[in-house]
């Protein structure tokens, strides 16, 4: 019985399933596992049942990786020196770092979590925005590679006494970084520092232009959960996905469409008229301003935060009216699709976009979710890109 259980314990972490899904998938018996840590009797036909379903479940899960990893060799998987958005990446560019990731995501819930890939390598983490989960998890993602990793932040760097931001980029570039991580206020930043220094870029967010490893770290966290559900579909073609909230100052709601978009999702944009950017249509996405609408038959539902920092006015009425129009409670998300997912890029604003009990649904909500795979994607992004630095096979001639 305990071996089973300790078999059950590992493949949950393995998969990222969760035990009442385990016990749904394998036996449609949702507490199995829960009663059996409480001591339910357990038939030796049941025992096998399991063992064959984990068994088959992981070989369908190795057999699926197999197809995405059919790329063209070397540099050619993703010739790009820098990643600033993903309006410049293919759609197998976009699962090539979705599949470059998968191993880091294991790595990071074993106990040791240290690898020596970027050994001799300095990472600057060039921050001149303030940043709580980006930051950090660059900064952990630099750290289990083995890099050096250096923090810059905005209130303690010379851009406050005056320096220009190319002044800024010539400095980081003369101490010879290996990759250098930018984030910034204003839009085209991270492209005009990318422009000024001889190492990889990586865009952590530029204004209201794009956040490219938000937008790949919510595809990996989609992949996992539909995974956990049994769904095996390399890509996300039928999918229905509802980005509601501030989509005018929102640079995670740009990537996010640009990268559902690439991996066949269909993408409805919410927001009250003043936060919804003209000719938003132009980029494919379907337009709202009635949330119940949007929400008609979604199966995944992506709410972003008010951006006030970025406002220069009064943009909604109140935020208990916002709450009212738009914010997601148990009771609106009975219009999407029965098992809809709910994600969220951090940082929640609880009781105005979304409700607590939403947040923290177990079965539905992959908040966490989000932000364990935002790690992985961060590795994966910095291994790919410092491969030429590194002289890695088949990646000396990369851009």
């Amino acid at each position: 019985m305990q071996d089973l259980l300790h078999e059950i314990e590992q493949f949950c972490l393995r998969t990222g399933m969760s035990e009442t899904r385990f016990g749904e998938l394998a036996l449609n018996d949702k507490p199995f596992v829960s009663q059996l840590k409480s001591g339910r009797d357990l038939r030796s036909s049941t025992a096998l049942r399991l063992r064959q379903f984990m068994a088959e479940y992981e070989a369908g899960r190795a057999e699926n990786a197999a197809v995405t990893r059919d790329y063209p060799a070397g540099s050619l998987a993703f010739p790009h020196r820098d990643l600033l958005g993903i309006a410049q990446l293919e759609r197998h560019e976009i699962l090539y770092l979705l599949d470059q990731a998968e191993p880091w995501v294991e790595l990071n819930r074993q106990s040791a979590k240290h690898a020596d890939l970027l050994s001799g390598l300095t990472i600057i983490n060039a921050f001149f925005e303030n940043s709580t989960r980006t930051l950090l998890s660059f900064e952990i993602a630099g750290k289990r590679l083995g890099a050096d990793v250096v923090n810059m932040h905005a209130a303690t760097s010379s851009v406050k006494k005056g320096e220009t931001l190319i002044d800024t980029a010539i400095t980081l570039n003369a101490m010879h970084a290996d990759a250098i991580v930018i984030r910034h206020a204003s839009s085209g930043a991270t492209q005009l520092i990318a422009s000024k220094v001889d190492c990889p870029v990586l865009n952590a967010g530029d204004g209201q232009h794009e956040h490219p490893t938000q937008a790949l770290l919510d595809a990996l966290a989609l992949r996992h959960a539909l995974r956990a559900r049994g769904q095996m579909a390399d890509d996300f073609t039928g999918l229905t996905v509802t980005i509601c909230g501030d989509i005018l100052h929102s640079r995670v709601a740009r990537s996010n469409v640009l990268c559902l978009q690439a991996m066949g999702a269909s993408v409805r944009l919410c927001a009250p008229p003043a936060l919804m950017p003209v000719g938003i249509e132009q980029v494919g996405a379907q337009p709202f301003h009635d949330f119940d609408a949007a929400l008609d038959g979604a199966d995944v539902v992506m709410m972003l935060r008010l951006q006030t920092e970025r406002m220069s006015g009064q943009f909604i009425p109140s935020a208990r009216e916002y709450h009212h129009l738009y914010g997601l409670t148990q009771n609106r998300l009975k219009r999407a699709a029965p098992d809809a997912l709910v994600m969220h890029p951090g940082p929640m604003n609880r009781g105005v976009e979304i409700d607590s009990d939403v947040a923290d649904m177990l079965e539905r909500s992959i908040i966490t979710r989000q932000v364990e795979m935002g790690v992985a994607i961060r590795m994966a992004c910095l291994d790919v890109l410092t491969r030429r630095t590194r002289g890695v096979a088949g990646w000396e001639g990369a851009a």
